[in-house]
């Protein structure tokens, strides 16, 4: 629409403006360190995931004992007692997703540095569906958080948060401030770039 929006204050100019009339920032079409905040995040994420993973994620201590699962711990667990659902729910919520949102980040980022065989539309798709998974990403954090707020027998059972629950919800942070960073617009530039030099040749 050759507009640029102010990244300070919001104010919208034509895109052939250098500063902005009101608050006097400079005006940018697109964000020039969008790459770099993306792969930063995204490996503050990853660092993050590998203790949440190694550390306990619930401390449970009854009378008698004291239980501390990791999170594929905790599944095989439920596995053992006969409650596939339950352990296919923290498999997935768990381990799957956060590994599919990495991949699909680090995806999105190299895809906008080099030529790429999957289409801009099916890439847009690919940022829409990551961003809208990651609002639902806390959602063990929420269950231990109940747990451990409902659980509270006194001295025969009480449920804990373990380490382990910091680490994930700091990977969860992470990986949308990643997918938040990332400039959707790049993809569709890429693909104005590579018909704009097939039209040359």
């Amino acid at each position: 629409m050759g507009l640029v929006c102010c990244r300070r204050c919001a104010q919208v100019w034509p895109d052939t403006t250098h500063r902005c009339g009101r608050c006097g920032h400079r005006m940018s079409v697109r964000d020039p360190h969008s790459l770099q905040r993306v792969w930063a995040m995204l490996l503050m994420g990853l660092i993050c995931y590998i203790p949440a993973n190694l550390y306990p994620m619930l401390r449970t201590r009854t009378l008698f004992s004291v239980q501390q699962d990791t999170i594929v711990g905790g599944a095989i667990s439920f596995i053992e007692y006969g409650s596939y659902f339950v352990a296919a729910v923290i498999l997935i919520a768990s381990v799957v997703i956060p590994l599919a949102k990495f991949m699909a980040i680090g995806f999105l980022a190299i895809s906008v540095t080099r030529p790429s065989s999957v289409s801009a539309h099916q890439r847009q798709l690919l940022f829409e569906v990551v961003e809208y998974i990651g609002r639902w990403s806390m959602i063990d954090i929420f269950v231990v958080a109940i747990m451990s707020s409902l659980v509270q027998l006194n001295t025969l059972v009480a449920v804990q948060p373990g380490i382990a629950s910091l680490f994930f919800a700091l990977s969860v942070i992470f990986t949308m401030l990643a997918a938040q960073a990332f400039d959707s617009r790049l993809i569709w530039d890429v693909q104005a770039q590579s018909e704009g030099a097939q039209r040359h040749e």
